[in-house]
């Protein structure tokens, strides 16, 4: 069996994230290459797709998105996920078990739900209207009163198709968003089969080579193994023994490919998609950028590996970008860094009159 070196998985990974080169593609055909895009903050798929996309500005985002082309919605682990229209429909019931398996979670604070009747009341309800979570909550309290209301939220958000109901804001979504039946806001109703084969071969055209554990961190799904071993992939190994599967026709570059510095967001899926994360990111840097309270802090690629975090603020007309280093660079590098932070920075903060990028500590 062919054995893929660190590097040569890494850059595999790279070129199907639209890391080696950006991309000329629209932001939802980059959206649907990229299986979806982590979403739990409105600012980060447009960030993703910046560092990603040639020449995006985020009004193309926000058209595809009032096109109903591309949906903010609850999906892969029970995370929101911007996706296309397309893909939510398709993959909506086949990860469904693991959606509604995310109640067990709720332990004491579930007694005395009665999903079936709380996903119908939730429905009815939402109908009629957009509403926010807050407000499905108080409204489900007053049928299920004895019913704990985050229990209430919980359920209707893991058990009833909803997406995000955008609004006029740059990033497409306010904080506390309304949500919309997704059958009523994309005009079709969800695939009635589950399809997990087809999602496998999607999360290996995103983000493989992989292991079954890595396809089953990424979807949740169970028996991940029997799917990819009935699947018709290419297997090989990585230097560890580990058998790896991918799409026969999948790109694998030249291990010696140069990765470009690239800017990622928080929550970026790069860092979430795999069990074993080395691929992109060091053992030893993991608590940096893997918080305890579960957030995946900004981060910045060198070499195509994570090589440090970075924020952005802006102070009346001056928008900064600061550097946060794991390890000291050369001066190519840090050139190219401050390059591209620059060009972050003018996405972010238009209206800026200053920028400028730093390194923290110094």
């Amino acid at each position: 069996m062919v054995v893929l070196s660190a590097k040569a998985i890494n850059r595999a990974t790279l070129s199907r994230q639209l890391l080696l080169e950006r991309a000329e593609v629209g932001p939802a055909e980059a959206v649907r290459r990229l299986a979806g895009m982590q979403g739990q903050e409105p600012k980060h798929p447009y960030v993703g797709l910046w560092t990603r996309l040639d020449g995006f500005a985020d009004a193309e985002l926000t058209a595809a998105v009032e096109a109903r082309e591309v949906v903010r919605a609850t999906l892969f682990r029970g995370t929101l996920h911007l996706v296309t229209a397309e893909d939510y429909l398709r993959f909506r019931t086949t990860l469904a078990p693991v959606l509604e398996a995310g109640l067990k979670m709720l332990k004491e604070r579930g007694e005395g739900l009665e999903p079936d009747k709380v996903v119908a009341a939730a429905r009815k309800l939402l109908t009629k209207e957009p509403l926010t979570f807050t407000q499905v909550r108080d409204a489900l309290q007053e049928q299920f009163p004895a019913v704990n209301d985050r229990a209430l939220g919980f359920c209707t958000r893991m058990m009833v198709p909803l997406v995000m109901y955008p609004t006029d804001t740059r990033w497409g979504w306010p904080a506390n968003a309304r949500f919309t039946p997704a059958e009523q806001w994309i005009g079709r109703k969800p695939f009635l089969g589950a399809v997990p084969d087809e999602l496998v071969i999607r999360y290996l055209d995103a983000f493989g080579p992989a292991t079954p554990a890595d396809f089953q961190t990424w979807s949740g799904l169970p028996s991940a193994k029997a799917l990819l071993e009935d699947a018709e992939l290419e297997r090989f190994e990585d230097e560890d023994g580990r058998t790896l599967y991918d799409v026969p026709t999948a790109p694998r570059p030249d291990p010696e490919t140069p990765a470009p510095v690239r800017f990622l967001p928080e929550f970026d899926n790069l860092l979430l998609a795999h069990a074993k994360r080395e691929r992109v990111i060091a053992d030893a840097y993991r608590p940096a950028v893997f918080t305890k309270n579960l957030r995946v802090k900004a981060t910045y690629l060198v070499d195509g590996q994570v090589a440090g975090l970075w924020t952005a603020e802006k102070k009346r007309a001056v928008a900064t970008l600061t550097l946060t280093p794991f390890e000291p660079v050369t001066k190519r590098v840090k050139t190219a860094l401050e390059r591209e932070g620059e060009a972050l920075l003018r996405f972010l903060e238009p209206d800026a009159k200053t920028y400028g990028v730093v390194t923290a500590g110094r």
